[in-house]
């Protein structure tokens, strides 16, 4: 089985002819995954703490803080008090966690029949929540108390919809039949 390194390289032969490829630079290529999550009300510094270390243990690196945007009054928030938690991965950092996510926290989903085709946006992006981070395997060992969901956002070069769904596919996303 080809890893995802493996297959981005043979990308453009595989589908130079169903993308209607003419230059092997016109072939879609992932160009980074954000993992996020927000904290939302949570004011326990030590669960803050345990979401910190939690997503750097899935992700292999350090969460960055995410400030509010603006100040809203009846949320009781101030413009710069943090939201959530943000990694940007790229590289092989990337390509190791999207293995990850692909072959084995997607199939520990309870109930998960794939993705929907529909949560790809019309620049080539996918977007898919994950109600439960003990999904992953560093983490499924922690007692089921303080647990919070992701979001996971997959950038590809594509410049279409159906691009981006031909080529997240190629690439082993389980993505449903429309």
């Amino acid at each position: 089985m080809q890893n995802i390194a493996e297959k981005q390289q043979n990308a453009y032969t595989a589908l130079k002819d169903t993308l209607k490829l003419e230059n092997r630079m016109q072939t879609p290529r992932l160009q980074k995954v954000v993992i996020s999550t927000g904290v939302g009300k949570i004011a326990d510094p030590k669960k803050i703490e345990l979401i910190q270390d939690r997503l750097a243990r899935i992700t292999g690196q350090k969460a960055a803080a995410r400030g509010a945007k603006k100040s809203i009054a009846s949320f009781k928030m101030r413009q710069g008090d943090v939201v959530g938690y943000q990694v940007t991965l790229r590289g092989a950092r990337m390509r190791d966690f999207l293995d990850k996510l692909i072959n084995v926290a997607l199939p520990r989903m309870r109930d998960f029949r794939g993705l929907s085709p529909k949560a790809i946006d019309e620049i080539g992006n996918i977007t898919l929540g994950i109600t439960e981070h003990t999904i992953f395997p560093e983490t499924s060992d922690e007692d089921q108390r303080d647990v919070f969901g992701l979001a996971v956002t997959i950038v590809t070069s594509a410049k279409t919809k159906e691009a981006a769904e031909t080529f997240l596919r190629y690439l082993g996303v389980p993505l449903r039949e429309r």
